[in-house]
C-alpha cells in the first residue's frame, strides 16, 4: 500500500555561548500529490518535550565540559521518556562562542549518536544569525505579512542580525554584544569578563577587573553603551569606533528598507516583559535597548520564539526524487550524507561571470564556511537561459568561483529547481576544465540551511533519490 503520511520523532539540541536546552518534537509528513517529484512536506509540527534551559558547562580552560553536557542531556531523553534509539532525525547546532571552542566538533559527534540521522554543525555568526531569524518566526512572518524584518537575537555572547524579505533571509551580520559577556556573584564581584566587555568599558572611561567589585551605577553605563552600539548597527553600519571593534562580521546590507525589528534569545525574553536574572547585564540590557525604540523608526513587533528561536525543532526527512534529466560524473562514490545546501540567489536578467562569482561567495559566507572547506550543494533557481552562449557562460561563472573545490577533487554537487541541470552539466564538462567530480540535479525544491542525502541513481543513472533534511521553524 502506497505510504501518503509518515509520522517522525526529532530531537533539537542547542548548545549555546550562556545557554544550552532540547526541544524533542513529532512531525507529519504528508505527500503532495500535486508536486511532479510527489515530495513528503510537514503539514504538524507538535512539541513532546521542551527541555530545561542550563548555562553551558565550561572546564576550567573554558572548553566544552562533555560529560557534564552529555550527562545532561542524557537526563533529558529520561525526563521526557524518549530512548535515543526512537529518534528518526535531529540536529546538533553549537552556536556563538561554544562553537568557537576547540572541542566543539567533539561535543557535537558526541551528542549525535548516529551521523545519518542527526545532522550536526558548528554554526558560525552569520549561519547563526540565519537560523535565529528562521527559528524566532521572522523570515516565516516577512512571507506572510508582506513585510521586510530586521530581526536580532540576542544571546550571552553576540547578537545575530538578519533581515527577511519574501520568506527568505537575504542579508546576515553579527556583533559582540550580549547578556553574558559579563557577569557578577551574589557580592556585586566580576566573576565573569569577556573581552568585548573590556572593549566597552575603556570606551566610557571605566577600569575594572576581574575579581572587582563594580558600582550598580556601572553596570548601568555598560549596558547603556551596549544597547547603544546594538541600535547603532541595526539602523545603519558600524560608525563609531567602538562598534566597529565590535563588530564580529561585515554589516547587514542597507540598501534593503525595513518595515519591522524584532527580537529573540534570551535577552528578548526580558525585552518582551519577562522577569530576568540579575547576575549579568541581561535584564539591565533589556531595559535600556526598549528604552531606544523609538531611535529605530520603524515598529517592534514580538516574535513565535525567543530564548528558544536558533534551533526550535530539528529536521525532518523529506524524500524527493530529481528530474529525469540529471548528470553525474560515474566516478562519484553515492551515497553522500549531510550536506549542506546553500542558496546560490543568480539574477536570470544580471548572468555574468562576476555576478555569479560574487552571489556563490555570498551563499558560502551566509554559512560560514570557505569555498573549497567541505562538499556543499550549491542550489540555483532560475539562473541561466537554456542557450548553449548562456549556458557556457554559466558554466565557466560556476568553475571560476569554485577554484579551491575543483583544486582539492570535491565532488561539485549544483541543484536547480527547473529542468536544466544536464545540459549545464554536459556544457560544464563540454567547456570548461571541470571534467570530473561533477553532479548536477534538477527540479528539486530546497530552502537555504537544508542538509541533503543524495543516494544511488535510478532510471538509468539520471533520476536520483533525494532526503532533505530540514531544521524546523514555525510558519506563522
Amino acid at each position: 500500500m502506497e505510504t501518503k503520511q509518515i509520522k517522525l520523532l526529532s530531537v533539537g539540541i542547542d548548545v549555546g555561548s550562556a545557554t544550552s536546552h532540547l526541544v524533542f518534537s513529532r512531525l507529519l509528513l504528508v505527500k503532495d500529490e500535486m508536486s511532479p517529484t510527489l515530495r513528503f512536506n510537514i503539514e504538524e509540527r507538535k512539541v513532546l518535550y521542551e527541555g530545561e534551559i542550563i548555562q553551558t558547562p565550561l572546564l576550567e580552560d573554558k572548553t566544552l565540559d562533555i560529560e557534564a553536557l552529555t550527562g545532561f542531556f542524557r537526563k533529558e531523553y529520561e525526563h521526557a521518556g524518549i530512548d535515543p534509539a526512537d529518534i528518526q532525525t535531529g540536529a546538533v547546532i553549537i552556536t556563538g562562542e561554544s562553537a568557537k571552542k576547540h572541542n566543539a566538533q567533539q561535543i557535537a559527534r558526541a551528542l549525535s549518536e548516529d551521523a545519518g540521522k542527526l545532522v550536526a554543525a558548528t554554526a558560525g555568526p552569520n549561519f547563526e544569525s540565519l537560523l535565529a531569524a528562521m527559528g524566532s518566526g521572522a523570515t516565516a512572518r516577512s512571507k506572510v505579512h508582506g513585510r521586510t524584518i530586521l530581526s536580532c537575537d540576542i544571546g550571552g555572547g553576540t547578537s545575530n542580525l538578519a533581515i527577511s524579505r519574501n520568506g527568505e533571509v537575504l542579508s546576515t551580520s553579527c556583533i559582540a554584544v550580549g547578556g553574558r559577556l559579563l557577569a557578577m556573584d551574589s557580592e556585586i564581584r566580576i566573576h565573569r569578563f569577556a573581552d568585548p566587555a573590556l572593549k566597552i568599558m575603556q570606551d566610557i572611561g571605566l577600569d575594572y577587573r576581574l575579581g572587582d567589585r563594580i558600582a550598580k551605577e556601572d553596570i548601568g553605563r555598560i549596558a547603556t553603551r551596549m544597547a547603544e552600539v546594538l541600535i547603532e548597527v541595526m539602523r545603519g553600519p558600524a560608525r563609531s569606533p567602538l562598534a566597529r571593534q565590535l563588530m564580529v562580521t561585515g554589516d547587514l546590507d542597507f540598501s534593503i528598507p525595513v518595515d519591522e525589528y524584532l527580537f529573540s534569545g534570551g535577552v528578548a525574553e526580558i525585552i518582551y516583559g519577562l522577569k530576568g536574572r540579575y547576575n549579568d547585564l541581561g535584564s539591565i540590557l533589556a531595559k535600556r535597548i526598549r528604552s531606544l525604540f523609538p531611535e529605530l523608526g520603524s515598529p517592534v513587533v514580538e516574535p513565535v520564539n525567543k530564548i528558544r528561536a536558533t534551533v526550535i525543532g530539528a529536521g525532518s526527512y523529506s524524500l524527493s526524487v530529481s528530474g529525469s534529466s540529471g548528470f553525474m560524473d560515474d566516478r562519484l562514490i553515492l551515497p553522500m550524507r549531510n550536506i549542506p545546501v546553500l542558496r546560490v540567489d543568480v539574477e536570470l536578467a544580471k548572468l555574468g561571470l562576476d555576478h555569479v562569482v560574487s552571489k556563490v561567495n555570498t551563499a558560502f559566507q551566509r554559512h560560514d564556511l570557505q569555498e573549497g572547506q567541505e562538499i556543499v550543494a550549491l542550489y540555483f533557481r532560475d539562473p541561466v537561459r537554456v542557450n548553449y552562449p548562456d549556458l557556457k557562460l554559466f558554466a565557466e561563472s560556476v568553475e571560476t568561483a569554485l577554484p579551491n573545490s575543483i583544486a582539492k577533487g570535491l565532488p561539485i554537487v549544483l541543484i536547480f529547481e527547473r529542468d536544466i541541470a544536464c545540459s549545464v552539466g554536459n556544457v560544464i564538462r563540454r567547456e570548461t576544465g571541470l571534467k570530473t567530480n561533477l553532479l548536477s540535479l534538477d527540479e528539486l525544491s530546497l530552502n537555504d540551511g537544508d542538509w541533503i542525502d543524495i543516494s544511488e541513481p535510478l532510471v538509468g543513472k539520471q533520476v536520483f533519490p533525494v532526503t532533505v533534511k530540514s531544521l524546523v521553524f514555525p510558519k506563522t
